[in-house]
């Protein structure tokens, strides 16, 4: 059984401690199972008994391990709540546990395929614009991005005047370092409409723009939405902004 397993064998236990891809296929089946057969079978026995399963009925061969599990993997992907059914000791709780992982990873792959590129302010503009555009206070968020300029995430940081209590560095990078971005684009409303910068936002943009610089993490452009436009800080070349850069 897994519990008399050593702690550093044990699926769970591996997963918690080296995250979910030093596991092989195997292992992260079992995770899901959570319990063997009843039978004297173990969760990872069942998972090995499963995905042995699915190759033997794709033709595939050889050791079930490594590389070796790709073509039992693959028909995973495909596989129904009634097929998984066939194997003894998977009941329909846990074959319904495994269908619903499998689409979950699925639809997580086709969202990140489909993220936007943010390649222009205007980009940012279409992004945020509708959300900020009419507010009658100031909402600053950060959009982050990845080494490909895809959209990440857009986060709001604060509501209420751009002063360095509610903008700081610290609450600004949080996100993009737990989301491990390559850079971000910062960006704000005006509410009075007139998206013109003012000193306190080219104050802002330069120190967050150094701070970006110290984590690694490049601010790439601070946005000022308005009632009919934009105006981008970095074509403007000011707050510590190059025009061009990119």
């Amino acid at each position: 059984m897994i519990k008399e397993l050593p702690v550093e064998e044990r699926p769970r236990e591996r997963l918690n401690e080296l995250g979910a891809r030093a596991l092989s296929g195997t292992e992260l089946l079992a995770v899901l199972l959570g319990s063997g057969s009843g039978r004297g079978r173990s969760a990872l026995d069942l998972a090995q008994a499963i995905l042995t399963g699915l190759r033997d009925e794709g033709g595939g061969a050889g050791n079930l391990g490594g590389a070796g599990e790709e073509p039992a993997l693959s028909l995973l992907g495909s596989i129904a709540v009634h097929d998984l059914l066939r194997h003894p000791g998977l009941g329909e709780a846990k074959a319904g546990r495994v269908v619903a992982a499998v689409e979950l990873g699925r639809r997580v792959c086709g969202a990140r395929n489909q993220r936007p590129v943010i390649r222009s302010p205007g980009d940012v503009s279409k992004l945020l614009g509708e959300r900020l555009r009419h507010l009658d206070r100031e909402h600053f968020m950060t959009v982050l991005l990845d080494t490909k300029n895809q959209l990440l995430a857009s986060d709001l940081v604060s509501v209420g005047s751009l002063d360095t209590s509610l903008v700081h560095p610290r609450e600004v990078f949080k996100a993009a370092v737990r989301r491990s971005a390559s850079s971000v684009i910062l960006a704000h409303n005006h509410p009075s409409g007139d998206p013109t910068p003012s000193s306190a936002d080219i104050a802002c943009t330069s120190r967050l723009a150094e701070a970006g610089r110290v984590l690694g993490i490049m601010v790439l452009d601070h946005v000022i939405i308005g009632h009919a436009g934009y105006v981008s800080l970095r074509e403007r070349g000011i707050g510590g902004l190059s025009a061009g850069v990119q």
